[in-house]
């Protein structure tokens, strides 16, 4: 098979019944995308914000640090 009967091959598989590209995002998917990326970032936000979940992610990360390296960092 040559290179272009394999690229019109792919390019077949991609389509579904009623011929439509399948490939890349909808725009659904887009928004599904976007309220994922905003949620992310507020939780983000709230995160550094917060000075206690700042000081137990802080704690967390040296206690792995610590259980992985065995050097006392705190």
């Amino acid at each position: 098979m040559s290179e272009h009967e394999t690229a019109v091959v792919a390019t077949q598989e991609t389509e579904d019944v009623a011929g439509r590209d399948d490939r890349g995002m909808t725009t659904a998917e887009y928004a599904v995308g976007t309220v994922a990326a905003v949620s992310f970032g507020g939780v983000l936000v709230k995160i550094l914000t917060d000075e206690n979940l700042r000081n137990l992610i802080l704690q967390i990360i040296l206690w792995i640090l610590e259980t992985v390296s065995g050097v006392v960092l705190s």
